[in-house]
């Protein structure tokens, strides 16, 4: 739900790449969900383009509280539901779109009682839906394995092990319960970045985030329960923010889109199946120049549409769109 910001600190309500996303799925038309509500920028933004109807899925209260104020003005044309948008064709069914923002929200980020800031400081929770384990939780039960599995597999970070070694020489001193307290223990395992470079933190803080909410898990799912809810010629338009996530879309497409091929050299082949989606953006759509100006945010975002056929609906394992897996063994 990474809602841009048109000026990044205050505005939270202009969605990423919402322009070229409109236009991608041009003309809208009829009953949309939005699966990644956040603070209802998508939602407004396909009702103005010209939905008859949005539907729209947040698990987290936030979100709920802070449409209070607005929905009302949208009476009967868009309405709001407490879920995981993985469940969003026990919803909503024979939808003629579908919206996914993934990630975490300029909302979520800008408060630091969320805890998903390393910039602010704040208790070390990222709960989206606010229920579940937190990342404090993580950082001070888990093992220097499973820390280092974490930071490696949904972070990318190469520095994993080092980190996690840190991490759990912190805590025998003290609980970490703040979110600048495993900053400054990230920021003590890594070089100074250079100008331009992401924060050193940025990885680490992304892995722990995926973790606490399945994120991974969550938009298999979710993208499985969007074909289901999809009726044929409707629009499924996803748009990331990192490239594992990116990486994942653009093979669930291609693996439901029937072509075939491997998810990775190691992989089994994947045979083609009867096409579910007809795939609208050969490549990834990013954002303009004018965008980039006002939201810095919006610079590794990007964009994949498709269009659903009149395939029935199928399945799809982890295997076959590479969704990264923490190890079992050690």
């Amino acid at each position: 739900m990474s809602a841009a910001a048109a000026s990044p600190s205050t505005d939270p309500h202009i969605p990423v790449l919402l322009a070229p996303l409109l236009r991608a799925v041009a003309p809208v038309t009829g009953v949309w969900v939005d699966g990644t509500f956040g603070a209802g920028g998508y939602a407004r933004g396909l009702i103005e383009a010209g939905a008859d109807k949005v539907i729209g899925i947040d698990r987290d209260p936030l979100a709920h509280e802070m449409a209070a104020s607005w929905l009302p003005e949208f009476e009967g044309r868009i309405e709001l539901h407490r879920a995981n948008f993985a469940e969003m064709d026990e919803i909503a069914y024979g939808v003629d779109g579908v919206v996914l923002d993934l990630g975490v929200s300029s909302m979520q980020l800008d408060l630091a009682e969320r805890g998903f800031s390393f910039m602010k400081d704040g208790p070390l929770d990222m709960r989206m839906g606010q229920d579940g384990p937190s990342a404090a939780d993580i950082v001070n039960t888990a093992d220097e394995f499973d820390i280092a599995d974490i930071l490696y597999t949904y972070g990318e970070e190469r520095a994993s092990r080092r980190i996690a070694k840190a991490i759990v020489a912190a805590r025998k001193v003290a609980p970490i319960t703040r979110t600048l307290e495993l900053t400054r223990i990230v920021e003590s395992c890594l070089p100074r970045p250079k100008p331009g470079q992401s924060h050193p933190a940025t990885r680490s803080f992304q892995a722990l985030r995926i973790a606490v909410n399945d994120e991974y898990g969550a938009l298999m799912q979710g993208l499985m329960a969007a074909e289901r809810a999809l009726k044929p010629g409707g629009l499924l338009a996803v748009v990331s923010f990192h490239s594992v996530e990116d990486r994942m879309v653009k093979r669930f497409l291609q693996a439901r889109g029937g072509q075939s091929g491997r998810a990775n050299r190691y992989a089994p082949e994947i045979e083609a199946e009867t096409p579910a989606f007809k795939i609208v953006t050969r490549k990834a759509v990013g954002p303009d120049d004018d965008e980039l100006a006002v939201n810095p945010r919006s610079r590794s975002a990007k964009l994949r549409v498709a269009r659903r056929t009149d395939a029935p609906a199928g399945d799809i394992d982890a295997g076959q769109i590479a969704l990264p897996q923490l190890k079992e063994d050690r």
